[in-house]
This record gives structure tokens, sequence and C-alpha cells, in this order.
């Protein structure tokens, strides 16, 4: 029953990975017609920006183009990887362990399958492979331990670092000398050039003796203030209280006997200010009073001059 159980699975495995590789063949070709027509529309456009002068934004473009070339590069090694597996399965199926001259091949195939999702089955192949040699040897090609056997190129094309500046010069000079342009790559040799402090407006260096030591944030300056011919240093970060100055004992005497003089006088000429006011009311109270009493007596004339021009008509 056992016996049984190997011919079919060994059938089973057979069948789904010979499908699973020529899935990945023929979705890899594909994938690459497409980057083909992609690279060469970009390099087009860093040959313009190169033309018009805008060379900062060539270096940055030109890092996407060598990106791209390094997964079209991955892309034609595992073709031809896939291709060798799928010639051996056979062999593959026949054998428990993985034979030598397709460890290479399968290692990385396996070592690529999670970094180019763009390519589902290599996942699928890798489970095949995973359920045929088991977790250690799966992992031993993802972790890229030393008897692994994955090849180094795929290692490189894959590797998520950025180019190096001499990598993205020689691109440049490569596009600039396919569409024919006088271009100086002075420049952006100067830029490449350029270590990591020069980027960040790093440290400099002072020459002709030893830089001064500069104190601590945390410590606090030193202020030095001169007293009768001696310096005195005082923290500035310290707070000192405040120092109120207090005015001679003499003084205070002499300014208390002047506020104790001032005061009778300013309260003499407030009573005078107010007896002048009571005089001058005074008069002109009593011209009210006049001038109500002749109001009074010309209103009783004209009361009289009244009754006397009633009567006459009267007698009329």
């Amino acid at each position: 029953m056992s016996l049984l159980n190997q011919l079919f699975n060994r059938g089973v495995f057979g069948t789904k990975c010979k499908t699973c590789l020529n899935l990945a063949i023929s979705r890899m070709k594909l994938l690459q017609n497409k980057r083909d027509v992609q690279l060469k529309h970009m390099r087009k456009e860093i040959a313009q920006f190169l033309q018009a002068g805008q060379e900062a934004i060539a270096r940055i473009r030109v890092e996407h183009v060598i990106r791209e070339q390094d997964i079209w590069a991955a892309y034609e090694i595992l073709e031809l990887f896939c291709e060798f597996v799928l010639a051996r399965v056979p062999i593959i199926e026949s054998q428990r362990e993985c034979p030598p001259e397709l460890r290479e091949a399968i290692s990385s195939i396996i070592f690529a399958s999670p970094r180019c999702s763009e390519v589902p089955d290599l996942l699928q192949i890798k489970n095949l492979f995973t359920a045929k040699y088991g977790k250690e040897f799966v992992s031993a090609a993802s972790e890229l331990r030393p008897d692994s056997g994955v090849n180094r190129t795929i290692i490189e094309k894959l590797s998520v670092g950025a180019p190096s500046g001499e990598a993205r010069l020689r691109v440049l000079k490569e596009i600039a000398q396919e569409y024919n342009l006088n271009w100086d790559s002075s420049n952006t040799e100067a830029e490449f050039s350029k270590t990591h402090e020069d980027l960040l407006g790093g440290s400099k260096h002072v020459s002709g003796g030893a830089a001064p030591s500069q104190a601590p944030a945390k410590q606090g300056s030193f202020s030095s203030s001169p007293s009768n011919g001696a310096h005195s240093i005082v923290p500035a970060d310290i707070k000192q209280e405040p120092k109120y100055l207090h005015a001679p004992r003499a003084l205070r005497e002499t300014h208390a006997s002047y506020t104790n003089e001032i005061q009778p006088s300013i309260n003499d000429d407030k009573a005078a200010a107010v007896g002048d006011t009571k005089r001058e009311t005074r008069p002109q109270s009593s011209e009210i009073l006049e001038r109500a009493r002749a109001a009074i007596a010309s209103a009783e004339r004209a009361s009289a001059a009244a009754r006397s021009a009633a009567e006459l008509v009267k007698s009329l």
C-alpha cells in the first residue's frame, strides 16, 4: 500500500511541478517583453533630461532604470533555471535527496520566489520542494546559508540596496552615448564622489591644532563680572534671586520729613479752596433771590392791570 502511495505522490509531484514551471517560464517571458518597452521609454526620458540640463532629475530616474534592468536580468536567469529543472523532473521524482547538479537551480528558485511577486508560480514551486525535501532545505536557501548553493548573480540582482554611484554614472554615460548626446559628466561625477558627511553638511576638520572642546549642552555657560578688580564667575543658567536696592537711612528720614511737611500745606490749600467756593456760592444765591422777588412784583403788577381793565370793560 505504501508503494502505491509513493507512486501516486510521485506522479502528482511531477505533474504539478511541470505545470508550475511552464506557467512561470511563460509569465517571465511576458514580463521581460513588457519591461523592454518600459526601459526604452525610461532611457529616452533620461536622455531628454540630460539634454535639457536637468541632471538632478536624471540622477534620480537612473536608479529606477537600474532596478528594472536588474529584475529583467534576474528573470532571464530564473527562466533558464526553470527550463533546466523542467527537463529533469523525472530525475527529481526518482531521488529522495536533491541532486547536486540541480541544487543551484532549485535553491535559486526558492530564494527568488518571495522576491518576485509578479510571478506567483514560483511560490507554488517552492511549496512543492518544501514538501519534497523538507523545511530545512528551504530555510537554508531562503536564509542564504553557506551550503545553500544560491546563484550569486541572483542574489545581487534581487537585492534591495541602492545602486552605487559608479553604476549610476556608467548607465548615464551609456544613455548619453546611445542617443548621441554631448553631455559633460563632470558635475555628476563630483556629486557621486561626495561622501556621506559632505552630503549632510557634516563636521569640518580644523587643521593646525586640536579642535576646541565644547561643553555639553546641559552644562551652563559662565559669565564673569568685574567687581573691585576681581572677577567672579557665576553660572548663567543658575537662577539668581532679585536683589532689591535699599535707600540709605538718612535719605529715608529726609524723605519722611519732607512728606510730613508737604501734607499740612496740601490740607490748607484744600480748606482755602473750599472756603472760596462757599463765598462764591453765597453771592450767587442772593442774586437769585432778588431776581425771584422782582419777577413776583412784576407778576403782581400785571395782574392788577388786568383787573382794572376788566372793571373798565364792565362799566362800559
